[in-house]
């Protein structure tokens, strides 16, 4: 669709080099072939065939977290499913107030992938804790054998829903600024801080953070990311957005690279109305993709679409909702993972018919935050029984979901959540203050 892979593929090599990838941890592989095949010889031409031949060992990591077997067992689990499971599994609800069995009884009576939790749902850190145990153990009663999403915005600053109960970071622009004094030390704090934002959340029961913001902002015209952004410097946002997902994995924790494909250009507010972006694809292409090249390259677990009306590439759609940013987001990234919405509560979104359905088919895996979280789940069942939307399309999407709950999961239990975590959590926030500022 979008011939821009060529260029892509050379802005994510650039970014390896400058963040320094094998600083933070082993990347993928970008080293060039050793031999040829017009060198090779007769028997390692056959070994070559064998070895191509032979089945994918299922141990194997995924560009994105999951290994190759949690993917195979996630896609047969979910071929089996009713399609009342499978339009749970791609819905990740909203709920009203603070009781801990009404997310439960959701989960449970709908299916779904999990919920988000928002400050209107927190009361204290015991309250928070009885929710998010309630939840799990939702998603155990419906025969699961893999944790639920239970997510939250914790990006730092003032877009964190868990302050007074979680350690307060600063916000996001503040990994740039570290990144952009010193760019080795930048890495390592934005690196620390994404560790033990990660380690507090899961002792707090949760398994998602809405995290990092990978949006490059333009400053003072940006009336909604701001400060959340790491830069207004591409080169610096991609440093530290490789830094942070990395930190996040080591944390056992499904982190969440927002808005693609960037949100830091839009003179409005998407939570308002749907943002115009006259951007050509050659200025979205090098002001906005950068960072989120370098989560992939990382090996980003999901990332999360955008409200906006990119001119350039699909007129008068949702970026959330047109599948030509979703082919930009694969086909030209090469992004394998959970592709969520935004929250589709959100007024650039609210007025059109069956918004989730419509992100759905696009080729979102995640509906994120409904109006009604029931009717959407309703709408979905219905589709896919009259064939509005694929049960190929949804199995795809549902299967993603669990393969990455697999690997949360896994991962989790190889890093358990240190008893001074909020001790360590405290002084990363002021580390990377000090290297800030």
């Amino acid at each position: 669709m979008l011939p821009i892979r060529p260029r892509l593929a050379v802005i994510a090599a650039g970014i390896l080099l400058v963040s320094g990838c094998a600083s933070l941890a082993p990347g993928p592989d970008t080293s060039p072939a050793t031999s040829s095949s017009s060198s090779a010889s007769p028997s390692a031409s056959s070994e070559a065939s064998a070895t191509s031949e032979a089945p994918e060992d299922p141990d194997t990591p995924s560009s994105w977290g999951p290994t190759v077997g949690e993917i195979a067992e996630a896609r047969e689990l979910v071929a089996g499913w009713t399609p009342e499971q499978l339009a749970g599994q791609v819905i990740v609800g909203r709920f009203h107030g603070t009781d801990p069995e009404e997310p439960a009884r959701m989960v449970r009576e709908l299916h779904l992938a999990g919920v988000s939790v928002t400050t209107d749902n927190i009361a204290d850190a015991e309250q928070v804790s009885a929710m998010t145990a309630a939840i799990a153990e939702a998603a155990a009663d419906d025969g699961r054998d893999f944790p639920p999403v239970i997510g939250v915005d914790q990006e730092g600053g003032y877009v964190s829903h868990l302050r007074g109960i979680a350690t307060e970071f600063p916000h996001f622009q503040s990994a740039g600024l570290a990144v952009a004094a010193d760019s080795r030390l930048g890495r390592r704090v934005t690196r620390a801080a994404a560790l033990t934002t990660g380690l507090e959340l899961r002792g707090l029961g949760f398994t998602w953070v809405f995290a990092p913001v990978a949006d490059v902002t333009i400053g003072a015209a940006d009336p909604t990311i701001g400060a959340r952004s790491p830069s207004e410097d591409p080169a610096v946002a991609a440093q530290a957005i490789g830094a942070a997902i990395k930190g996040y994995d080591d944390a056992g924790i499904v982190s969440t690279v927002k808005h693609f494909p960037g949100h830091g250009t839009a003179t409005t507010d998407s939570h308002d109305t749907l943002p115009v972006v006259d951007a050509s694809l050659a200025e979205i292409e090098a002001h906005d993709l950068p960072p989120f090249a370098s989560a992939i390259a990382h090996r980003a677990p999901a990332v999360m679409l955008s409200h906006l009306d990119l001119t350039a590439i699909a007129p008068d759609v949702p970026a959330s909702m047109a599948p030509e940013v979703y082919d930009l987001l694969r086909d030209d990234l090469g992004f394998e993972g959970v592709a969520i919405t935004d929250s589709l509560g959100m007024g650039a979104v609210g007025g059109r018919p069956t918004p989730a359905l419509q992100a759905l088919q696009a080729g979102a895996d995640l509906l994120l935050m409904p109006v009604d979280t029931a009717e959407t789940h309703r709408i979905v069942v219905d589709a896919i029984r009259a064939g509005g939307v694929s049960r190929e399309r949804v199995e795809e999407a549902a299967a993603r979901v669990v393969a990455v709950q697999a690997w949360q999961a896994r991962v989790a239990a190889q890093r358990p959540v240190p008893v001074d975590v909020v001790d360590r959590a405290r002084a990363a926030s002021a580390d990377l203050l000090s290297a800030a500022y």
